[in-house]
């Protein structure tokens, strides 16, 4: 079959660079097989074998995946990487020179300030860190020097958000790029793109591969010039998503519909729970109504995603405490996968970022970011109550 773009998003995170090859010959896999080899032979020496050289520059089955990841966010080019973190950081070779200044969403994933804080610093890239829930904010922390505009919506671990139209407008009035990370929603849930972002990264660890076994990041764009870029700077640098990775991710891709429909759906009696016990102090989810951008997230979004943060009443130890008696939320980094997953960003995965700085922020001691995973609602709220008492 045809991936057209008009089809449904189910129906191309299935199909979509995996259609059959009906060709004299081929043998008309419905799954891209998985393509090991590091080299491909040609019998003229001008003429690469289907464009294919060397499994760094371009791989039949990592190719199926950009494919996929561009059809699912509108884009018209993707790319794969290794990492989030080696996503993000071909993207910033690729389009940064020394002397230039990024504005960036205060609230972000630590490991994104550590790159910028403590080694893109080292080529003298300025960073300015705002509220960018208010676009505002944004406008006035723009210099000359300013080259990017770099938000996370929502964001980690707050869960704020940051309006992506407006703030697409504001810099491009400037000429500026607009880059999204768009991890926590998936395409399924947002797509940066269509509201006018230039460039979009994801950490396919996440939702995307959705099942916590393989590492991966992506990149999506439409301009052709910020593609080229990229792409050289993927293949010189050589961050490349292997072909069992891509292999993985093209699977795990398959049920991002499903999934996060059932993320959303028990998140949401998550943070009911939540909001209403007595121990807790405040919720955050987009959404509950009591989320300050609650109506933002509703136009911005098709769904809130699986992700809330909560805060509890009382002291660090209590916080601990909590969280060493639980058994069905796993006490680890990361998220997005299937299985429930919790953990405390002051002393994990924001813990990179300095403690004046999270106080000024509201990553609080007792902030605990919950990945609310596709188990049974009743087996996680009866583990959130016996915890919790």
């Amino acid at each position: 079959m045809s991936t057209k773009k008009n089809y449904g998003f189910a129906t191309k995170a299935i199909h979509a660079g995996e259609e059959p090859d009906y060709r004299k010959g081929a043998s008309g896999d419905v799954v891209v097989p998985i393509h090991l080899s590091t080299t491909f032979a040609r019998k003229d020496v001008t003429d690469p074998t289907g464009g294919y050289e060397y499994t760094r520059s371009l791989n039949p089955t990592r190719k199926a995946l950009e494919t996929k990841l561009a059809s699912l966010e509108n884009a018209a080019y993707g790319l794969a990487f290794t990492s989030g973190l080696a996503a993000e950081s071909t993207v910033l070779l690729s389009l940064l020179k020394s002397g230039d200044h990024i504005v960036a969403f205060e609230d972000l994933y630590g490991g994104t300030k550590r790159l910028f804080n403590n080694v893109f610093q080292k080529l003298e890239y300025g960073v300015s860190y705002v509220d960018a829930t208010d676009p505002t904010e944004v406008e006035k922390a723009i210099t000359p020097a300013t080259k990017l505009v770099w938000i996370e919506t929502p964001s980690n671990p707050l869960l704020k958000i940051s309006d992506i139209k407006a703030i697409a407008e504001i810099s491009h009035k400037h000429h500026l790029i607009l880059v999204v990370d768009n991890t926590f929603l998936s395409p399924y849930f947002q797509k940066p793109l269509n509201l006018g972002a230039d460039i979009v990264v994801h950490s396919s660890t996440k939702y995307i591969g959705g099942h916590s076994d393989v590492l991966g990041g992506a990149v999506l764009v439409n301009d052709p010039v910020y593609y080229e870029k990229i792409q050289y700077n993927q293949n010189a640098v050589g961050a490349v998503l292997p072909p069992f990775d891509s292999y993985l991710t093209l699977r795990g891709i398959k049920t991002l519909a499903v999934r996060l429909e059932q993320h959303q759906k028990n998140a949401l009696e998550v943070a009911h729970y939540l909001e209403n016990h007595p121990k807790v102090k405040k919720v955050i989810y987009p959404g509950l109504e009591s989320h300050p951008q609650h109506a933002l997230a509703k136009v911005q979004t098709t769904g809130f995603g699986g992700v809330l943060s909560f805060e509890l009443k009382g002291t660090l130890e209590d916080a601990k405490a909590f969280l060493k008696k639980l058994n069905v939320f796993a006490l680890a980094e990361s998220l997005g996968g299937v299985e429930s997953l919790i953990e405390l960003p002051s002393l994990m995965t924001h813990s990179s970022v300095a403690k004046e700085v999270r106080d000024k922020i509201g990553i609080t001691d007792t902030l605990i970011r919950v990945s609310v995973g596709i188990e049974d609602i009743h087996d996680l709220i009866a583990d959130l109550k016996q915890a919790l008492e």
